[in-house]
């Protein structure tokens, strides 16, 4: 008998080309299908599609097997059930679900498995309780610290957004669930969000503000996107024919639909030739029986095209883009497989996550960990110790199972083994100040203490109705500095006087001024808004039983005026439009390019331990480089680096960065253990886009490729020179 030996590589052309040729059959047959469909449906039912029928649903065709397309906000939770039109008094769902850190939060993690982890747990949990779409992941760019919704985004960076942003939409959408990407784009304030016109230059949108979209799009796979509420350029971004028909649709190839914000569309015609395929909104004003077909995209387009002003094909467009999600996700042949709510898994992945996403940046002759052993007294103080945070926000309010704040999680941490005492020491209420009999039982409680925590920050707006009530990080508003609220710098320095070793846990959706108090404290750690578990996860880090290893996803400045959108920019707008003038030099650019000190460094987050950097050498070849060195664990306990791999172009032909992030690995090491890196640069690592050319460039010449443990804190670099 004769047998013929295949080569490796031909197998895999046979594999490849078999799998492909698959995938073209499996596309074909849903496309004759919506074809089929399609054929069948009147004008009015097709329109029917293209437009909300309640707050967060649009209609389907009942009698074609078409069924209503649900939504419900993340992005980090299943929202609380509304029913239609804002009902929230349905009894008869269980919507308390899994409250998961905040976006800031997981984006600090560094760690993109986390983030199809919490994908994963957002697509379950949503298709559990019957929703088809989950709004997130929020990705627009931190651009300026005041941002009321900055919580939900998660960095000024966007390849690490690609990164984290990747992981949680195939996370949610291997669920069966699509998510939706937003908010396309430039929604980087709150402030006149709905009006205000960025103008920007085209190299910025390319470099910034475009890459962790088009990641999602061409690596992520979104099913669908979110046009966001400004003007870009002076057209609705919603339907913008640059961003959306050029762009998105033509350059990226997206064959999913673009969904409007709530009300974000202006215009009929713009939206039917723009690309906008669903309008999304609640008629609030004609609660409670809303009329939805009168949104723009409703009985308008009826009308229009029996006019013959619209032609149908253009409809058609809309509504097959619809249906190609529906039958991509399941909907059609209801073949999703059946989701899980409120798990115990699901609970410890909101664990995890926020015990990786906690940063430790300071940590002054090493006071944590804490020896619990040896603490009989400890005094929590700080209102935030106690307040839960679910339920804030505005449309990313979750309703969970439960929450453990850092309180419960010190008390949960230390059982019987310590009395723990608390006293709230600020108040929360509008334009509250230092409380001086809070701040004077505060110290009376902190000075018999063997150990003090503080707790504070930032917190949530609740309301929508309350918007202007201790509203911090929420929708719709932004801060209106970056002033520690209620007086809690004045209790921080009076805490000091009398424990030294107090540590200082600020929560909440980004920096805050330290200048006041910083050089006296030894140990300041960000919890963010850390999810259900986050109590548990912050008693965790302090005690020691988890080696702190999140890293800022974004640059704490000193104080606002060093930020670049205040510093060169027009925040919040003049005259209604806001123009970016800081350019590509967004967060740790602008910082590291003009040396501008700031109060933590993009990427910084410290360890119980040490890593040592060594080893490391790079093979570059035609506009490449292959990076690998190698990272020891030098201390005496477990715990994570990440290793991040910044470029410096030594003499650019354009004005460039002193440094751009553009790879990172989460190396988790035993005590004196070493491992290996290695990182592949491509030429997009090198490149940037010259906007005479209208071209991505990559220039011949020299260039620093910086390793190290943030912006600021590099420990091994190197230089390879490209040809011309």
């Amino acid at each position: 008998m004769k047998f013929t030996y295949l080569q490796p590589k031909f197998i895999f052309f046979i594999f490849f080309t078999t799998f492909n040729f698959s995938v073209y059959s499996q596309q074909k047959v849903v496309e004759q299908r919506i074809n089929q469909l399609l054929s069948k449906m009147t004008l009015e039912e097709k329109v029917g599609m293209i437009h909300a029928n309640s707050s967060f649903t649009s209609a389907g065709v009942a009698r074609l097997g078409i069924p209503e397309l649900v939504m419900s906000d993340g992005p980090h939770g299943v929202r609380p059930e509304h029913g239609r039109d804002w009902n929230m008094s349905n009894d008869h769902v269980n919507d308390a679900g899994t409250y998961l850190p905040t976006g800031n939060a997981l984006a600090a993690t560094w760690n993109p498995k986390l983030g199809y982890e919490f994908g994963s747990v957002l697509g379950s949990e949503a298709n559990a309780r019957g929703k088809d779409v989950i709004l997130g992941p929020g990705i627009n760019i931190i651009r300026t610290p005041l941002n009321g919704r900055n919580f939900e985004y998660l960095s000024e960076d966007p390849f690490l957004i690609s990164k984290m942003a990747v992981g949680y939409i195939k996370g949610v959408q291997d669920q069966g669930v699509s998510a939706s990407l937003k908010h396309f784009i430039a929604n980087n304030q709150e402030t006149d969000r709905t009006a205000v016109n960025v103008e920007m230059s085209e190299r910025a949108l390319r470099e910034i503000y475009l890459p962790g979209f088009k990641a999602a799009v061409i690596e992520g796979g979104v099913n669908t996107v979110m046009g966001a509420y400004n003007k870009f350029r002076g057209q609705w971004a919603t339907h913008n024919y640059y961003l959306v028909n050029k762009i998105l649709k033509g350059e990226w190839g997206f064959e999913g639909f673009l969904m409007s914000d709530w009300g974000a569309v202006h215009h009929t015609n713009e939206a039917l030739y723009n690309g906008t395929d669903l309008e999304m909104g609640t008629d609030l004003a004609m609660l409670p029986k809303p009329n939805y077909g009168k949104f723009f995209m409703g009985d308008t387009v009826v009308t229009l095209v029996n006019a013959g002003k619209v032609p149908i094909p253009l409809i058609d467009d809309k509504v097959r883009r619809i249906l190609r999600v529906m039958f991509k996700t399941g909907m059609m042949d209801k073949s999703r497989k059946p989701g899980k709510f409120a798990t115990k898994e699901h609970q410890q992945t909101a664990l995890k996550i926020a015990e990786e996403a906690i940063v430790l940046l300071k940590n002054k002759d090493q006071v944590l960990p804490l020896n619990a052993s040896k603490i009989k007294n400890i005094a929590v103080i700080g209102t935030n110790a106690t307040k839960l945070n679910a339920m804030g926000g505005g449309s990313s309010q979750v309703k969970p199972t439960y929450e453990i704040t850092p309180l419960m999680g010190i008390e949960n941490y230390m059982g019987s083994k310590a009395k723990v005492t608390f006293a709230k020491g600020y108040e929360v209420a509008k334009d509250a100040t230092a409380n001086q009999k809070l701040v004077d039982e505060a110290v009376k409680i902190a000075s018999t203490a063997d150990q003090v925590v503080f707790v504070g920050g930032w917190v949530h707006g609740y309301d929508f109705s309350k918007w202007d009530d201790n509203a911090f990080d929420a929708e719709g508003i932004d801060k209106k500095d970056l002033k520690l609220p209620f007086g809690q710098a004045e209790l921080i320095k009076a805490l000091l006087k009398v424990k030294p070793n107090l540590i200082i846990m600020m929560m909440g959706g980004g920096p805050v001024e330290m200048n006041s108090w910083i050089d006296d404290a030894k140990v300041v750690i960000e919890g963010w808004y850390p999810g259900m578990e986050g109590g548990n996860a912050l008693a965790n880090v302090i005690f020691g039983k988890v080696n702190p290893s999140g890293k800022l996803p974004m640059t704490f400045p000193k104080k606002l005026e060093d930020s670049p959108a205040h510093k060169l920019g027009d925040y919040p707008g003049v005259n209604g439009t806001a123009v970016y003038h800081e350019d590509i030099f967004v967060g740790y650019r602008y910082f590291d390019t003009y040396k501008v000190e700031p109060q933590f460094a993009f990427g910084h987050g410290l360890s119980y331990t040490k890593f040592k950097y060594d080893k490391m050498e790079v093979v570059a070849t035609d506009k490449k480089a292959t990076i690998s060195l190698s990272i020891t664990n030098t201390g005496k306990i477990d715990g994570a680096e990440v290793v991040q791999f910044y470029v410096h172009q030594d003499q650019p032909k354009l004005p460039r960065p002193e440094k751009e992030l553009k790879a990172f690995q989460k190396v988790f090491l035993k005590a004196g253990e070493t491992q290996n890196v290695e990182i592949e640069l491509d030429k997009t690592a090198f490149h940037y886009y010259d906007d005479q050319s209208f071209n991505w460039v990559v220039d011949g010449g020299k260039y620093q490729i910086l390793v190290g443990s943030s912006s600021r804190d590099i420990r091994q670099q190197v230089l390879v020179e490209f040809k011309p």
